[in-house]
């Protein structure tokens, strides 16, 4: 994984754990790697990592159980907040960003219209 100079690593591990949550490749309720075999993957500290997955568990989006280890929450609507969050932040980002082109939010989505495949 490359990490952005300018945003601390364990907030990137956050997004990272979350965009794999959210595309299926960690599963509601399933178990998440060791911290170690994490660290190793991402090149980091592993008290990186667990700094991320302390933010994790409490957002309640992971859970530890004290001798198997850590867990994707196995809530649906949770997942499904998740992935409304990301959706409303990045499409705000982007639109801020689009404005700041001079682009305003109709013209942007008639762009995204006509670039649509039929």
């Amino acid at each position: 994984m490359k990490f952005e100079a300018n945003i601390p690593i364990y907030l990137q591990i956050i997004e990272e754990i979350k965009r794999r949550i959210i595309i299926g490749e960690y599963k509601p309720g399933g178990k998440l790697p060791p911290v170690r075999e994490l660290a190793l993957s991402f090149g980091v500290n592993p008290n990186t990592v667990q700094r991320a997955f302390g933010e994790l568990e409490r957002d309640g989006l992971v859970y530890s159980e004290r001798t198997s280890g850590r867990f994707i929450a196995d809530d649906p609507e949770k997942i499904r907040g998740l992935r409304e969050a990301v959706l409303v932040r990045k499409t705000d980002a982007f639109l801020e960003d689009m404005s700041r082109y001079g682009y305003d939010e109709k013209s942007v989505l008639a762009y995204i219209n006509s670039r649509k495949k039929v």
